[in-house]
């Protein structure tokens, strides 16, 4: 059974027909110029670290020929799943559904709610479209992972402290077992990041684990090798 022995707080071991990637919203609004996160007023340097970690995993568990789902956080064009708070929240320029430099910021469909070309999904890997920061809020997350069986999940994206933790908690609650990629995950908010990675691991892991992308890279090494 792969085991990353050096997983925080201890090690975390998984099954190779049970486990996927997760890669949460590395979508062009929140990760280039001109999209939701701009309009914010925050920093999309601050995500860049990530991408090329997350894209090395992408590649390695495509080799290993092991599930990849991918989440984008949008919303219908007709805005009939956004709440009113939501779309007040955080006085942007640009509010979701309001046309910005890539489209209609945050809607499903437009340019700036795909995905950044480093971290495209293929073909064959499941999208999810959610609605919220919770994968499992109004989504097909759940009914997957029972179908295909998985019951570890290997999680990466931005942002550290929104999405990200608010899915690995989620996920905690129903009965997965969670490792979040240390270096496979940013925030606009370093000190954010910091504190998230702590907390998920505290009081023996309360939510999950936490690991480096080359401890995981390493845990694959020997499904590669029989590949």
């Amino acid at each position: 059974m792969p085991t990353i022995p050096d997983a925080k707080p201890f090690h975390y071991e998984y099954g190779i027909d049970h486990v996927a990637l997760v890669c949460i919203d590395m979508q062009r609004d929140f990760c280039q110029a001109g999209g939701f996160a701009e309009s914010l007023g925050d920093d999309i340097s601050k995500l860049q670290p990530c991408i090329p970690v997350i894209a090395k995993l992408q590649d390695a568990f495509r080799k290993a020929e092991l599930p990849i789902i991918h989440t984008k956080e949008c919303h219908k064009p007709d805005l009939s799943d956004l709440p009113t708070a939501k779309r007040n929240r955080g006085n942007p320029k640009l509010k979701i559904g309001d046309v910005g430099p890539m489209g209609r910021i945050l809607i499903d469909g437009e340019p700036g709610a795909d995905f950044i070309p480093e971290c495209y999904p293929q073909e064959w890997e499941l999208v999810i479209s959610k609605p919220g920061k919770d994968t499992f809020y109004n989504t097909e997350f759940d009914d997957y992972l029972k179908m295909r069986k998985i019951t570890h999940l290997i999680i990466t994206g931005v942002t550290t402290e929104v999405c990200v933790q608010t899915t690995m908690r989620c996920a905690n609650d129903r009965g997965y077992d969670c490792v979040l990629v240390e270096d496979g995950t940013d925030s606009f908010f370093p000190e954010f990041k910091e504190m998230t990675l702590k907390a998920l691991v505290a009081q023996g892991g309360i939510v999950g684990w936490t690991a480096t992308s080359d401890q995981v890279l390493k845990s694959l090494e020997p499904i590669l090798a029989a590949r």
